[in-house]
């Protein structure tokens, strides 16, 4: 079939009806000429050639585009239907839109976060090697030395790289300006392992990081972001000089579009610069422990056996280490893949479970719109018959119908598309807070292969069934007065009982799962946090620790600020820590050694004000207060978590009072030592659903650049929390024109309320809630309307048999309970298989509930009285049309 007979069938068309006109032009001509009038003489012609239509059917399925032709006369025909029946097809398209937006959405989050994230060659052979216990427990950055020996002596990986981000906040200068970005510090080889080139310049030359100043020292490689929001996209920037915390670069090269190491939700632009090692690299010492290390499998090497080849290298190297507790730390090996390390199992976990409630709601707008279809085919049934008896085949007819779905599903997937995106914007808040990676709201070509499969799959669900049903329905019975046979219409009723009762059976179970959500939502809500929320704006300060460098930042910085922000009006108290409580910006930890048992703790330096702050209550002892300064006794204030742990008396955590610590496991601070002088009510530290940590809290008036903590604690995070009775509209400008006066980069800090870093610590449980939200209360109004429609319709059939029960003295409540009987049975057969299926469905979202059971029985019957009162509400309307029947109208119309 050539391009020509497809695209010039309009006028081949053309020519052959004027063909057929001339040769019966002709044979009147002959037959006039031989004495016949001329309607005689038509009419004679016509009886010899035949029938015109048939013979043009027959002519043009030799010319091989007759198929197209058909396909073409049934979308039209489709469209006519369409506009006849606007209500039918806004809800077949309404129904089936909101099932294809909500799997759509859901395989979006899922595409970008599970299945794809690595976009780099050979991904699937890239593995990060950490250092762990043989125990496994915890897992460690490590130093120059091992890597080194891992390089040399490993035969697993083609080739290994390392790189860590730059320390502290890292901000490109700019003119009077400083951008804050993310800074790494890669190994030249990295890129080239990866597969990745700049798209302008050059990448770093190859070899291994060094110890002198290389051919690599002092190039920076920009991201294509910073390149155009800094540079213009220019291509001259090559050879230009720029600043990262006052430290000079010269740029050699662009990295692509969309290109990002290390992957994961950046907010900020990303530059890369080579790691140049320092003195500290010689040694195994804690402050060398900074790299991590990336690898890429041989080809055909499996994990496996790199793992136990590598255990086997790192076993050798462990003696090496000086330190006992460093050396248990490095005794052993993980192995992973690159692109499962973005994601943790919990994560994962919840996202399979999101997307399967997607696509039960799929499933079940696919059922409602075969019943929807059904009921549209049966009375539509005396139509097909008569296209039947008119000599249209079975496949003619199942053509026609299954195109009448292909359009109807392909305006439902215009509008699940347009669904799919509003709802990826709307969420888009929760999915960057509690997703390792970004998702666009885009449709790349994955997720709109998807859509022309979820689109295709719906036609056939939905359209198989009630085509089946007509084609095959017999062709004389239909054309009767009465239309429709006994058998058939028990049959398909029947049918559409099923798929009601299955979807049922699938809206409890995302009720129940949506359920238990919300009572983890609710149990997390309730939980002490012990300490306060309310009239508290946090702002995450972006300190530029360069501008500071030699000088003392808790003189120069945080004292000035803190007087400033205490003289606002309305400000009732102001502190700075390191990190608020549940906040996710920085958490240092460290490891005391007692008794021969390793207590890891969270480290947080916070000023002597912010327990006013917050509302911290003391155990025992005092808090911090103005005596405490940097010539007075080194203290600290412990939790009580800690102190149940440490103190010498374990009947008395309060006994701890007065016992000194002695550094922390640090290598090069390992005489220091600091008094306890309180104890603080446990609080919640990074979860809600965790219990309290051992805590450390050490007094930011005594860190000095000669203390111990100073470069972990001053210059990489810090918060400000402020006790304000003022609305945040008005003090949030306001304490932004402090922040800038105290430093010009402080003016783009990170500024919100304590109330929302706590509705962001439900993590996912309230992503997952949400979502479940929309998915079970879509699933329960589909299937009760699904319930409403089969009864409308058994309602609407027995009319006359109705009329003539009531005609034989049948009491009304007795029709109107003959109906609720057919949905009684319904709800309940669709409970008790949905039951089932809950209680599978509260095993797969186990690991994101908290203070409830999964197979809680007050949740379960929850949905069940829910999916039972809304069924039985749906069916109340037409079982009550059914009593209301005037048997006299009823036996008139039949």
């Amino acid at each position: 079939m050539s391009w020509f007979s497809i695209f010039g069938f309009g006028r081949r068309r053309r020519e052959l009806q004027e063909e057929i006109d001339d040769h019966l032009r002709m044979a009147v001509a002959d037959r006039t000429e031989r004495g016949e009038t001329a309607e005689a003489a038509r009419q004679a012609a016509l009886r010899e050639f035949g029938n015109v239509a048939l013979v043009q059917d027959v002519t043009r399925e030799t010319w091989g585009w007759t198929r197209l032709e058909r396909l073409g006369q049934d979308f039209r025909y489709s469209l006519r239907q369409m506009r006849h029946s606007p209500i039918f097809s806004a809800a077949v398209i309404g129904t089936l839109g909101l099932g294809i937006g909500a799997a759509t959405a859901m395989f979006s989050v899922v595409d970008h976060v599970l299945l794809r994230p690595v976009a780099y060659k050979d991904a699937g052979r890239l593995v990060t090697i950490l250092a762990t216990s043989k125990e496994a427990n915890g897992q460690y950055l490590s130093p120059w030395l091992d890597i080194q020996e891992w390089m040399r002596r490993s035969q697993s990986f083609q080739q290994i790289a390392l790189w860590k981000r730059m320390e502290g906040r890292s901000f490109l200068q700019v003119k009077t300006d400083a951008l804050q970005i993310e800074g790494v510090s890669i190994s030249p080889d990295l890129f080239p392992m990866l597969g990745v080139k700049p798209v302008l310049g050059r990448a770093f030359l190859s070899g291994p990081p060094t110890f002198a100043a290389g051919r690599n020292a002092g190039t920076i490689l920009l991201s294509y972001p910073i390149w155009q929001e800094v540079f213009g996209g220019d291509a001259n920037v090559l050879g230009r000089e720029v600043k990262i915390n006052d430290a000079a670069y010269t740029v050699v090269g662009v990295m692509p579009r969309g290109f990002a190491f290390p992957l994961g939700a950046v907010q900020a632009g990303q530059v890369w610069v080579p790691a140049q090692l320092g003195k500290v690299d010689e040694g195994r010492v804690l402050t060398a422990m900074s790299y991590e290390v990336i690898g890429k499998l041989q080809e055909r090497e499996t994990l496996a056996a790199a793992h136990a080849e590598m255990t086997a290298i790192q076993e050798t190297i462990a003696p090496e280490y000086t330190n006992p507790q460093t050396r248990e730390e490095h005794s052993a090996v993980k192995l992973q893949r690159y692109g499962d390390s973005l994601v943790d199992s919990d994560q994962r976990k919840a996202l399979l479970a999101l997307l399967a409630a997607s696509g039960v709601l799929w499933l079940i707008a696919s059922l409602n719109v075969t019943n929807l279809l059904l009921a549209r085919s049966t009375a539509r049934q005396r139509e097909i018959a008569m296209r039947g008896a008119l000599g249209a085949s079975q496949w003619r007819l199942a053509q026609q119908m299954m195109v009448e779905g292909l359009t109807l599903s392909a305006a439902a997937a215009a509008l699940g598309t347009g669904m799919a995106l509003g709802a990826l914007k709307l969420l888009a808040h929760e999915l960057t807070n509690e997703l390792p990676l970004p998702v666009p709201a885009t449709l790349d070509t994955w997720v709109l292969l998807v859509l022309l499969g979820l689109t295709v799959v719906s036609v056939l669900l939905s359209m198989a069934w009630p085509t089946l049903l007509a084609v095959r329905a017999p062709i004389e019975p239909m054309l009767r007065q009465g239309g429709l046979q006994a058998g058939t219409g028990r049959r398909q009723h029947r049918m559409r009982s099923a798929l009601v009762t299955m979807e049922v059976a699938m809206s409890l179970t995302l009720l129940v799962a949506c359920g238990l959500l919300l009572r983890t939502i609710y149990s997390l809500q309730h939980v002490p946090l012990g300490f306060r929320t309310d009239h508290i704006i946090v702002a995450n300060l972006n300190i530029p620790s360069y501008r500071f460098a030699g000088r003392n930042m808790t003189e120069t910085l945080y004292v000035p600020l803190l007087e400033r922000v205490e003289h606002l009006h309305g400000t009732r108290a102001a502190g700075l820590i390191s990190e608020v409580p549940l906040g996710q910006t920085y958490a240092e930890k460290l490891t005391l050694r007692t008794n021969g048992k390793a207590i890891p703790t969270y480290l947080k330096a916070v000023s002597p004000d912010v327990h006013e702050v917050f509302g911290l209550r003391m155990a025992a002892g005092r808090s911090f207060d103005a005596d405490d300064t940097p010539r007075s006794q080194t203290v600290v204030v412990v939790n009580q978590a800690f102190a149940r742990l440490y103190s010498p008396d374990k009947h008395d955590p309060t006994a701890i009072l007065g016992t000194k610590l002695f550094g922390s496991n640090r290598d090069t601070h390992a005489g220091e030592s600091a008094q306890i002088i309180g104890v603080l009510n446990d609080e919640r530290q990074q979860t809600i659903a965790d219990p309290a940590q051992p805590e450390i809290d050490i007094c930011i008036p005594q860190i000095t650049p000669q203390s111990m903590f100073y470069e972990s604690t001053e210059g990489i995070e810090m918060d400000l929390a402020v006790r304000t009775d003022q609305p945040t509209t008005e003090i949030i400008p306001e304490l932004r024109g402090i922040l800038r006066h105290a430093s010009p980069e402080l003016a783009n800090s990170t500024i919100t309320t304590m109330d929302q870093i706590v509705a962001d610590s439900y993590g996912s449980q309230r992503l997952a809630a949400h979502l479940l939200e929309i998915f079970g209360g879509s699933a329960l109004v589909l299937s009760v309307a699904g319930l409403y429609g089969l009864l409308a319709y058994v309602v609407t059939q027995w009319s006359h048999e109705m009329g003539v029960r009531i005609a034989l003295g049948a009491q009304r409540s007795n029709l109107l309970w003959l109906v609720m009987r057919q949905a009684e049975v319904m709800l309940v057969t669709g409970v008790a298989v949905g039951i089932c299926l809950a209680l599978i469905a509260g095993r797969l979202v186990r690991g994101v509930l908290y203070g409830v059971n999964p197979h809680d029985g007050w949740t379960l019957a929850g949905a069940i009285a829910l999916m039972m009162a809304s069924g039985s509400l749906a069916a109340y309307l037409p079982a009550r049309r059914a009593a209301s029947v005037n048997p006299i109208e009823a036996l008139r119309a039949e």
